[in-house]
């Protein structure tokens, strides 16, 4: 019988295709939209998008390429998702699996540390440690890995309670595993799909909320490029040359909206749906 594919696989399809389309794009931006994106040229600001001609989004307030400066911003604002997902992953899953696993006051001390972490809302915490240690992309990334890092631990323990009395983990207990190695091999597999899907959702998060910070001034800062940061140069052209935040705002959307499919896709899988 011919099995039938669902919404969510073919919206996770084309969310996949979207970002790997994208990837390509920003590495190959020297063939897309041949302009140095750093060189200022007064005398075609504000050129509006001409789909045929060599600025297809037009040109911004200093009379920068507007593709080029997406593609740019691209790397930027994925760089910060990937890599603020990644460090909260892998801190935040360590912290889970060794609290539901060891249990007792090791549990207790880190879970009250991790619900000292939730307390704070993630925008306030990153704009007050943003204030006190400067913007920067590496500061931007520092701090929401920070903000971030206790919703996988939770998740991660919560799997892991569910797991540490199960048959295969009281097997490799009985045969004399080590705790680190029942971790390791046999509580790890279990629980690394769903830190996956977590950490697709927690890269879209972390990109919308550098493009709230950059836009407030608070995040990646010129002479680099990142989409937040293009929409607040832009703002005060909106009536006047609306691409200038236009297009980077749709690339902001269209980029989490595609990660959301996947994460979507990537849950669907887990729960074998």
């Amino acid at each position: 019988m011919r099995r039938r594919v669902s919404l969510t696989a073919i919206l996770g399809v084309a969310g996949c295709t979207f970002l790997i389309g994208l990837v390509v794009a920003s590495f190959g931006a020297d063939v897309f939209a041949p302009f140095a994106p750093y060189d200022v040229n007064i005398y075609d600001r504000h050129l509006a998008p001409t789909w045929l001609g060599p600025h297809p989004l037009g040109t911004n307030f200093l009379g920068q390429d507007q593709l080029r400066l997406i593609l740019v911003g691209a790397k930027t604002s994925l760089a910060v998702g990937v890599i603020t997902a990644l460090v909260a992953g892998v801190v935040g899953t360590t912290v889970g699996i060794l609290s539901g696993y060891r249990g007792s006051w090791l549990d207790q001390v880190l879970m009250r540390l991790v619900d000292l972490q939730m307390a704070f809302p993630a925008l306030i915490l990153a704009l007050f440690v943003l204030t006190a240690i400067g913007p920067g992309f590496a500061n931007l990334v520092f701090v929401l890995a920070i903000a971030r890092w206790p919703v996988f631990a939770r998740v991660a323990r919560g799997t892991t309670l569910s797991l540490r009395e199960r048959e295969f983990v009281e097997a490799a207990r009985a045969v004399g595993c080590t705790g680190v190695r029942v971790m390791r091999r046999h509580i790890f597999p279990n629980v690394a799909l769903g830190q996956l899907t977590l950490g697709v959702l927690e890269a879209a998060r972390a990109i919308l909320t550098e493009g709230g910070l950059s836009f407030l001034g608070l995040g990646v800062q010129a002479p680099q490029v990142s989409w937040g940061l293009m929409l607040a140069q832009g703002r005060a052209y909106m009536t006047s040359a609306w691409w200038d935040v236009a297009f980077p705002g749709l690339a902001l959307v269209l980029t989490a909206l595609s990660l959301n499919f996947v994460a979507t896709w990537f849950r669907s899988l887990a729960s074998g749906d």
